[in-house]
């Protein structure tokens, strides 16, 4: 023990270890910064998890569109504990994408972003993009039908923007269409620059942590005042801080294992998502769909009208930038706690429910046919007459039924026919179906007389119960 002590002596003397870590350590942080504050080092394991799980991953990948896909079988199928090692790296993305999402609505709702923390808050927005951007550049790596076909989808969204949609979709896309260069951009994307800039800013945010210190727990009547509040913390700091190590720091060491252990079981036990074959441009069946930390963008894009959805595309990101980014100037100062700031624990929940409902609406893919509809019920076609059976069984067949509603059965992406009879008479009826509309195919020529009459005579038995 004395010898090693000694050789640890002299490593530390020669490197300046102690002198540099400890005052980092054992800086001192404000008494009651209990579980709630658990949620920004939960964020830094999963980094740690993502960095490690990535550089095993790219030992094995093969960044060509000739074998990406094979190397990504190769992975899940036959390389040693492959599928694991593939299902850390994706859970690691979602649980990344997690903590940094409640530790940005714990920051918001305490109102940690006022003075001094200006600068910390941002750095944690461009964090909290640039961990998106991670995941949704990792999806198109696996380089199966669905990964490259939701960037495709992603391409055509970014190419809507005005004036510069084109050269957006050409920078992501690395050109007009997506091949092999886009994977080659994709990758660089995934491996080396947003990564790089990631570890850029999470170096920044925790210096401006260990800086300004971590904020207090809010408490009711004591305001942020700019002029004043430096040399009150510093003084708390003074007569109340603990260490940081090892009195703090235990509740995150706590969760983040927790954290890390939860990834690897789920890991384990629900492994990856399967691979859904490798891309083929002259499918046009694929129904691709981004992984659920992108489906609730998706749902939005795909569920507005279109005649402002080209706006919004633009409006809508480059509005919600703006506002994260101006928040600790336009309020920094005053009341912290949640109870005197009743608006934004309101404005924080109803975020909250706008995008889980749209995960929801994402999840059943309502801008997309439901092919997997199943023929309507006698219970929904509730009539005996046989004119009106056979046009069930014939709206079913043409497809109808993947894209409208009857009741309890059918698609999303148009509009419901429940009651359609209450709102179109049989004349307008034919008139949408022989002509189509915005994004129904015309019908005129693939229904017969007989079978255009069977089916108005569906629609028009169509009312309310």
């Amino acid at each position: 023990m004395k010898r090693l002590k000694k050789i640890w002596d002299w490593i530390d003397d020669r490197s300046g270890f102690t002198e540099i870590f400890m005052p980092l350590i054992k800086h001192p942080v404000p008494p009651g910064s209990k579980w709630s504050y658990v949620f920004g080092s939960a964020t830094l394991f999963c980094l740690v998890l993502q960095v490690i799980t990535g550089v095993a991953l790219s030992l094995l990948y093969q960044p060509s569109s000739s074998e990406a896909y094979k190397s990504l079988q190769f992975i899940t199928n036959d390389a040693a504990f492959g599928n694991v090692l593939r299902g850390i790296h994706y859970f690691g993305a979602s649980g990344m994408i997690i903590m940094v999402s409640i530790h940005m609505i714990r920051v918001y709702i305490t109102a940690a972003y006022k003075y001094p923390r200006e600068m910390t808050w941002i750095s944690g927005v461009i964090l909290f993009f640039m961990t998106i951007a991670m995941g949704f550049t990792g999806q198109l790596l696996r380089w199966d039908s669905n990964g490259v076909w939701s960037s495709v989808v992603a391409a055509e969204q970014l190419g809507r923007i005005p004036f510069i949609g084109k050269w957006a979709a050409r920078l992501l896309l690395g050109g007009d269409t997506i091949g092999g260069h886009s994977l080659s951009r994709f990758y660089s994307y995934h491996v080396f620059i947003i990564p790089a800039i990631i570890f850029l800013f999470v170096g920044y945010h925790l210096m401006l942590v260990i800086r300004n210190g971590i904020s207090e727990p809010a408490k009711v009547g004591r305001l942020v005042d700019p002029k004043t509040y430096r040399a009150w913390y510093k003084q708390m700091l003074v007569e109340k801080g603990i260490p940081f190590w090892p009195y703090a720091a235990w509740r995150d060491v706590i969760f983040g294992a927790l954290t890390i252990i939860s990834i690897i079981l789920l890991a384990i036990f629900i492994g990856p998502p399967a691979l859904t074959g490798p891309p083929n441009p002259a499918s046009l069946n694929a129904n691709p769909a981004p992984d659920w930390y992108m489906l609730s963008i998706f749902s939005l894009f795909a569920l507005m009208p279109p005649k402002i959805e080209s706006y919004m595309i633009i409006i809508g990101p480059a509005l919600t930038i703006l506002i994260l980014l101006a928040l600790p100037f336009v309020s920094n100062k005053g009341e912290r706690h949640p109870l005197r700031r009743p608006w934004a624990v309101f404005g924080s929940v109803c975020v909250i429910v706008f995008v889980f409902s749209l995960f929801l609406l994402g999840e059943r893919s309502p801008w997309s046919p439901a092919f997997e509809a199943k023929p309507l019920t006698a219970k929904n076609v509730h009539s005996a007459d046989t004119t009106v059976i056979a046009g069930s069984v014939l709206f079913y067949k043409k497809g109808c039924l993947y894209c409208h509603r009857i009741n309890d059965q059918g698609g999303f992406k148009g509009p419901e026919l429940s009651d359609v009879s209450l709102r179109l008479s049989p004349a307008d009826l034919t008139i949408r179906i022989v002509n189509g509309g915005s994004n129904m195919p015309a019908y005129g020529g693939i229904l017969s007389k007989k079978e255009l009459n069977t089916i108005i005579a569906f629609l028009n038995s169509r009312k309310s119960k």
